[in-house]
């Protein structure tokens, strides 16, 4: 029988008020840093970088953008460089230098409309092959970047002619294990995952879980594909086993209702893959651990190999807000040190204890 204390603990350890609507806020990696992104009232965006100081987070840096910024990642970045891509509401793809982020390294019109959502990969020492950058609009379509190549993307995935375009919510590379394999995975509106194959550029698998995708991620970019958690507006929350693959069945999953409104997003523990936390429309954060079955495939009638899922296993919840929290990001580089922010204004500094015993 564990007692309440031997289990983790999530403890708010800083808060800070902000003046605009934060959409999005990540880490900068190896530092003690954080990064903003959002949108003043009167319409414009804005890049705010704060810093840990004696249990305080302390704004070093604030840039003013013309158009209002949506998502951000550091995942197609040098640990050199740490450059951040950012995706605004007029479908603007930008990298910025945050040493110097008065003017971007980087730009393209990747979009015709906001930019939902944005991921890299082979950036961080965290898979292998060439940086790249992915971005899902509401303009329905799922494009890859190479930073190193101005205006066309590497690959477009877009419904084809006659078929409606549905508002892509998420997007988020894995499959990243060596020179030519990737895979992207696309979460839609009305409910689609979709799973693009990135070497052989088809698509690999999809399915529909009944309420429209807010987030999906892979438990690790940088190994072959093992777990994938999608997230939705219901409360719900599914985990597909992408270990084994049925020429009809798909991946075997699990769903979990969880929360009472709208799971935002899901962040994955960088250094456990099975712990993840989900981030809730209720202002409220739950942490979860994916335990494995004895068997992870069998065979079919036919002989043929089909997954088995496993389960989910709630650690700790906790409330923070009466608003959504939009965003979460766990510190690459230290175990615990989490950040999220919501649509109250805020952004929290939060701890997660005794993780490793979990």
């Amino acid at each position: 029988m564990s007692s309440p204390l031997s289990k983790p603990q999530i403890i708010a350890h800083i808060q800070k008020s902000l003046n605009y609507t934060v959409f999005d806020s990540k880490w900068i990696p190896c530092s003690a840093k954080f990064v903003c992104l959002g949108n003043f009232a009167r319409g414009t965006g804005v890049i705010q970088i704060y810093e840990l100081q004696h249990g305080e987070a302390q704004l070093i840096k604030e840039v003013e953008k013309p158009k209002p910024i949506k998502c951000g990642t550091f995942g197609a970045a040098s640990l050199q460089q740490r450059h951040i891509a950012t995706g605004d509401f007029d479908g603007n793809l930008h990298i910025w230098n945050l040493e110097a982020p008065d003017v971007p390294v980087y730009t393209t019109k990747a979009h015709k409309e906001i930019v939902n959502s944005i991921d890299g990969v082979a950036g961080l020492g965290i898979g292998d092959g060439a940086p790249e950058i992915v971005t899902g609009s509401r303009d329905g379509t799922v494009k890859v970047w190479d930073p190193r190549q101005k205006d066309l993307p590497v690959a477009n995935m877009e419904p084809v002619g006659g078929e409606t375009r549905r508002d892509c919510w998420t997007v988020a590379f894995g499959h990243a294990f060596n020179d030519q394999d990737r895979c992207v995975c696309a979460g839609y509106d009305n409910g689609d995952i979709k799973l693009f194959d990135l070497r052989n550029m088809s698509l690999r698998w999809e399915t529909n879980i009944k309420n429209g995708v807010c987030c999906v991620e892979f438990d690790r970019k940088d190994i072959n594909i093992n777990k994938l958690v999608a997230t939705s507006l219901e409360g719900k929350f599914h985990v597909f086993d992408m270990r084994t693959q049925h020429p009809t069945k798909g991946f075997a999953s699990i769903s979990e209702k969880a929360h009472k409104s709208t799971i935002w997003q899901v962040r994955h523990l960088p250094q456990n893959r099975d712990i993840f936390m989900t981030a809730g429309g209720a202002g409220n954060l739950h942490l979860w651990k994916y335990e494995y079955p004895a068997q992870r495939s069998k065979k079919d009638s036919d002989g043929v190999d089909v997954g088995v899922a496993g389960s989910v296993n709630l650690l700790q919840n906790v409330t923070l807000s009466t608003q959504p929290i939009a965003s979460l990001d766990w510190s690459p580089d230290k175990q615990g040190l989490c950040l999220c922010s919501g649509f109250d204004q805020s952004v929290r500094v939060l701890i997660v204890t005794k993780l490793n015993v979990a």
